[in-house]
């Protein structure tokens, strides 16, 4: 059975001609210990979505129910307000109360219950000690660092049992190397707990880390959907292969086109590449930084073009490569920093998409 289950949702913003449709028609479930991540660009819907899936947005048609609840449709106009769905929310700010301490932080949504002092005490604890809190539930907020706000935040979300916690950009407010441990920290709570999650964010490497199945968004309709690996090895449309990596893009003329095999010219030579999707009328290519294989000598499917520079990242060297006319600029990756000249990138023709 869905956890979560969102069918032909729209919601807009405004009335009548000045009306701005945010949500356009987007259906999506998630099971029982399944992680939905909604990624997207700003303004694509996905923080949309999760508000109306709280109750904190009015959506204008279409159903959401939670389990077996119904709580929100638009054909019956019946709307159940957001303390009566019994969602865990996490906020991208954090939220918490600023003068109250971490043990009253998590304890409020069971107060508001009215809950047993005895039963809070024991919850509370419980919840802390799972997330590494336990000996800082008399600590304030501005005692403690980003991370441990953060778990504070999850802890609140998560001490009454929620069936699903709706997770909005919980880590966009952690500095670079904390965020990658708190990634990994999330996705094994999320594991070892068997949570029920909906996530937004606009982090394509965040998203493909700690879901299971990833729903993209592009101007209120969902793009593509799919595991982290389909999404990113199999992408179905160019804004698909295009926000889920890190890419090349080729200008190329298009020869002829076999099947999915597609005869490709770019800089005077003649290349193979693969079709993928339904196909434009202005055929776009491109290529994963990382399928791009560099030569020194010549090689099948590539093309001779002057190393411009090389950047250091750590674990390798990121190399730019620019014909001398401009028209055409490729990245690869080197284990090595390359000495000056023109090398042949390889471009394998299954990893060269053609939309």
């Amino acid at each position: 059975m869905n956890e979560l289950s969102v069918n032909d949702l729209h919601l807009e913003y405004g009335q009548g001609a000045t009306a701005n449709p945010i949500l356009k028609g987007v259906s999506m479930h998630l099971k029982k210990g399944e992680v939905v991540a909604l990624l997207g660009p700003s303004g694509s819907g996905k923080t949309t979505l999760l508000r109306a899936v709280a109750g904190l947005e009015s959506p204008k048609l279409g159903t959401i129910n939670i389990g077996e609840r119904n709580v929100f449709d638009g054909s019956k106009a019946f709307e159940m307000p957001a303390e009566q769905r019994n969602l865990g929310l996490v906020f991208q700010s954090y939220a918490l109360w600023p003068h109250k301490t971490v043990f009253d932080n998590v304890a409020y949504g069971l107060k508001l219950r009215k809950m047993g002092s005895a039963e809070i005490k024991e919850r509370v604890n419980d919840v802390l000690k799972q997330l590494g809190l336990g000996h800082l539930g008399e600590r304030y907020p501005h005692q403690m660092s980003g991370g441990q706000q953060q778990r504070v935040a999850i802890a609140r979300a998560l001490v009454y049992n929620p069936p699903v916690i709706l997770l909005d950009e919980p880590l966009s407010n952690l500095d670079a190397k904390l965020r990658e441990e708190a990634r990994a920290f999330l996705r094994e709570l999320i594991v070892r707990l068997g949570l029920s999650a909906l996530m937004v964010t606009h982090d394509q490497a965040e998203a493909m880390a700690i879901s299971d199945r990833i729903l993209l968004l592009n101007n209120g309709k969902i793009e593509q959907q799919g595991t982290p690996q389909s999404m990113y090895e199999t992408p179905e449309t160019l804004f698909t292969a295009e926000f889920m990596g890190s890419n090349n893009r080729l200008p190329a003329k298009v020869l002829s086109r076999d099947g999915a095999r597609v005869t490709l010219q770019a800089a005077g030579t003649t290349l193979q590449g693969t079709a993928r999707g339904a196909g434009m009328a202005e055929p776009a290519t491109l290529i994963r930084v990382e399928e791009v294989r560099v030569s020194s000598t010549q090689v099948d499917n590539a093309i001779e073009i002057p190393l411009l520079t090389c950047m250091y990242l750590g674990d390798r060297w990121e190399c730019l490569f620019k014909s001398a006319d401009g028209a055409i600029s490729l990245r690869a990756y080197s284990k090595y920093k390359l000495d000056a000249g023109s090398y042949w990138l390889e471009l394998p023709a299954d990893k060269l998409w053609v939309f």
